[in-house]
């Protein structure tokens, strides 16, 4: 497998990202909120765009992986894993020590997906989705609660 490699986008070219982010976040009116925030990298596998992620520094220890959405075509090669190991060298190498990222309830393939790549649950935001202008369903089970993971950077 050819590795999944990171290239930061502009400022004022994130918004043609916009509809990748919202394959990873359904509510527009959220990823219009924090799309100006943070680094948003463009994913590029074998030379082609494969998704995108955007990291967002909480604190000066602390980074959130805010998004991350890899396209269809491309999932299931470990591209996802890739850009998340690279994003953290990217933040290791900032002096942070400590990634976070939520999901929701509802989102089994992520809860799973993050644990696999070495986070672990540490915190739940109760009834976080129920501010989304639209209910979200997945599964047939309803986003209510926001499940945070963390990663300790070593």
């Amino acid at each position: 497998m050819t590795p999944a490699y990171l290239h930061l986008i502009n400022d004022g070219e994130r918004m043609n990202y916009l509809h990748l982010l919202l394959m990873a976040d359904e509510s527009e009116e959220a990823v219009r909120n924090y799309i100006a925030e943070g680094d948003l990298y463009a994913i590029h596998f074998e030379d082609v765009l494969a998704g995108v992620i955007l990291f967002i520094s909480v604190n000066d220890s602390t980074v959130e992986l805010k998004n991350l959405a890899v396209i269809p075509e491309f999932r299931g090669r470990g591209i996802g894993k890739a850009s998340i190991k690279e994003g953290l060298v990217i933040y290791k190498n900032q002096g942070k020590d400590r990634v976070i990222v939520g999901t929701a309830n509802s989102s089994i393939d992520n809860i799973a997906f993050y644990q696999k790549a070495g986070f672990r649950m540490y915190e739940i935001k109760k009834d976080f989705f129920l501010k989304y202008p639209q209910p979200i369903f997945e599964y047939g089970i309803r986003a209510m609660d926001m499940i945070m993971f963390e990663k300790t950077l070593m």
